[in-house]
């Protein structure tokens, strides 16, 4: 007979890979999913799934499940309103070979969320990634760069953030929504 306590709750990690991000509406997400074809046709590489497509805020790396009713109250206690964020500059790491788009002019408001983000983080006792906040939106790996023409903009109504995890099933790496939260109108 097998023991009770092995088949009532399937074992359940430790960690997980987690991380804030803005996570795209659909109609967004095609916009990015587009300007990756296009940088693709450009500068090669694989380009990143669109169901994939996001902006990371604050990346924590391996975390304690026993933390996640702390990260749900960072999340809860962001103050900062919805905004309105234009995407419109391609770029290029060369190091690890990763093609991006950006801002052109972050809005106050990303920069904003961000900061609270990693404030109430640290309040917390919650690891995460201290390098400085770039924002930018992964296109392609393994990608050679070069020279693109002004991209398309994609203007995103970023009206919500979420805490992601990151895992893979079946060979393939990929993001659940761990929970979120809808930012107030402006």
């Amino acid at each position: 007979m097998a023991d009770a306590a092995s088949t009532e709750h399937p074992t359940q990690p430790e960690t997980q890979r987690l991380f804030f991000a803005l996570w795209p509406d659909d109609a967004t997400r095609d916009a990015l999913d587009r300007t990756s074809k296009w940088l693709h046709q450009h500068w090669g590489g694989r380009r990143m799934r669109a169901e994939t497509l996001h902006l990371t805020l604050a990346f924590l790396g391996a975390t304690r499940m026993a933390q996640l009713p702390a990260l749900r109250a960072v999340l809860d206690g962001l103050d900062v309103p919805a905004f309105s964020l234009r995407l419109d500059q391609v770029g290029f790491w060369p190091g690890n070979r990763i093609a991006w788009l950006k801002p052109g002019v972050p809005p106050a408001g990303l920069a904003t969320l961000a900061g609270e983000l990693r404030a109430g983080l640290q309040a917390t006792g919650v690891s995460f990634d201290p390098r400085p906040f770039f924002p930018h939106v992964t296109l392609l790996r393994n990608s050679s760069g070069g020279m693109a023409s002004a991209c398309q903009p994609v203007h995103w109504h970023v009206d919500r953030v979420a805490l992601l995890e990151s895992g893979s099933a079946g060979g393939r790496s990929g993001y659940a929504v761990c929970c979120e939260r809808g930012l107030p109108r402006a």
